[in-house]
């Protein structure tokens, strides 16, 4: 790592500019590790913190470090959150990224989206908090597992063991959507032209036989935002017939880079998420969490 040696530049000034440079970097790591765009923001600040306080100095890669550093904060996160995970009636869904239609959103927010559907997250969220970190800092951003080893406190070829678990995971059963979010739209205004109609017909061509709809509430959260997962075509299109008393707060939006919705309801606004492949939806997720939705274009 080379330092400026101009009298006019103190070391911290330094690290701090070269920390900034990384700071969305930093977010990604964060928000892969943990699904939620507040807690990276967190872990990326606790990562300042220690930086300020303890210079490493010799290492020639801070980027490296503070990748490290930020998958070292999150993984004590995700331990403490499978400790206390409260109970909720419905699923846990990750804090969404959204953005309207041409809107690119946010500063930040297309580099946090690439490639991180909900599915994934939700995925990701099944894992052991060491399996997450080995499979996101390895597997997304090509950390070496002798560096991963002794954040997980195993040898770097068990490391390499919990990398390789959470791979065939993800492979198993994170869905890969459709490469063309033009063609996603399209399957996503037919759903919901069937449903609006309440062609049950019509909701069955265009989902999965296997499609399955979740919602997160949030904690304590009222009927009918509490609810298992529904699976099944004929199930999650029974439910979509309910869609036409909804129709007049509905708007298109930009969800983790898939087709979605914002629906502003005068007493709770939520957020759905589509995921679309070989031309069917075979996920919706819909978010009504208000902790998860602030700061979101709902008001």
């Amino acid at each position: 790592m080379t330092t400026p040696h101009s009298d006019d530049v103190t070391r911290r000034d330094w690290l701090a500019a070269e920390f900034e440079r990384h700071r969305g970097h930093l977010r990604a790591v964060g928000y892969r590790m943990l699904g939620s765009v507040s807690e990276a923001e967190d872990a990326v600040q606790e990562a300042w913190l220690r930086l300020d306080r303890g210079d490493p100095g010799g290492t020639d890669d801070l980027r490296g470090w503070l990748t490290v550093t930020v998958g070292r904060i999150c993984l004590d996160a995700l331990r403490r959150r499978k400790a206390r995970r409260e109970q909720l009636a419905g699923s846990w869904l990750p804090e969404p990224i959204v953005s309207m239609p041409n809107d690119p959103g946010p500063e930040g927010n297309s580099v946090m989206a690439d490639s991180v559907g909900l599915a994934l997250l939700v995925v990701l969220e099944s894992l052991t908090p060491a399996e997450r970190l080995a499979f996101v800092l390895h597997d997304v951003f090509g950390v070496p597992f002798e560096e991963i080893a002794p954040v997980v406190e195993r040898s770097p070829a068990a490391a390499r063991q919990l990398a390789s678990r959470a791979r065939r995971r993800v492979r198993a059963e994170a869905h890969e959507p459709d490469a063309d979010l033009a063609v996603q739209r399209r399957v996503v205004d037919a759903f919901l032209a069937a449903a609006r109609d309440g062609d049950f017909e019509g909701l069955l061509r265009v989902l999965d036989p296997n499609v399955v709809l979740r919602i997160d509430g949030g904690p304590n959260a009222p009927r009918p935002f509490a609810r298992p997962p529904l699976v099944g075509a004929e199930a999650v299109a029974g439910a979509a017939r309910g869609f036409p008393g909804f129709a007049g707060y509905v708007e298109p939006a930009i969800v983790n880079g898939a087709p979605g919705l914002l629906v502003r309801l005068p007493a709770r606004s939520l957020v759905t998420a589509f995921t679309v492949a070989n031309g069917l939806i075979v996920e919706i997720d819909l978010i009504a969490d208000p902790d998860k939705l602030r700061g979101l274009p709902l008001g």
